[in-house]
Order: structure tokens, then sequence, then C-alpha cells
């Protein structure tokens, strides 16, 4: 169907946005890294060659380790570490 000029129906405009000069948001902060101690890493190693014979899966192993690496990194010790994952 054609409608002339003077017939055409008013299509709905959209409500008008206020345009105002907010600040902009402040940047992310970078999370600080926290870089694991020699002895942390060398009981990690040995917590997780007592997981490798107890028989997980290497997938398994890989997301205990990165879970046991971020709560170490945050201070927790290896076993405060495991009993917060396993729970």
């Amino acid at each position: 169907m054609s409608y002339s000029k003077e017939e055409m129906p008013e299509s709905p405009k959209p409500p008008a946005v206020e345009v105002s000069e907010a600040v902009p948001p402040a940047p992310k902060k970078k999370r600080e890294s926290v870089k694991m101690t020699e002895k942390q890493k060398t009981d990690l190693k040995k917590h997780m060659e007592k997981q490798k014979k107890s028989g997980m899966s290497a997938s398994e192993m890989k997301s205990h380790r990165m879970k046991m690496m971020s709560r170490m990194r945050g201070g927790m010790t290896i076993n405060k570490a495991h009993k917060d994952i396993t729970l």
C-alpha cells in the first residue's frame, strides 16, 4: 500500500535521551600479582604428586592446581587451601 506524504501515518519516535556531562567511570584497578614463594611452590609440587598417585585425571589436576595456586597466593596454607576446595 502506498501513501502520499500527507496521508502517511506518523511513526512513533523513541523517547529523547538526556545527554548529561557525566564523569567517565574510573578505570578498573589491575589486581596486584602476588608471587608464590619457593617453599609454596615446592609444597604445591609435592601435593600435586600425591593427587596424581591417587588417580586424578589430567584435566582435574590442572583445575585443582589453579584453584590451589589462587588460594595460596591469598595466604592460605596447602592444607587450608585443599580443605577449602574439597568442601
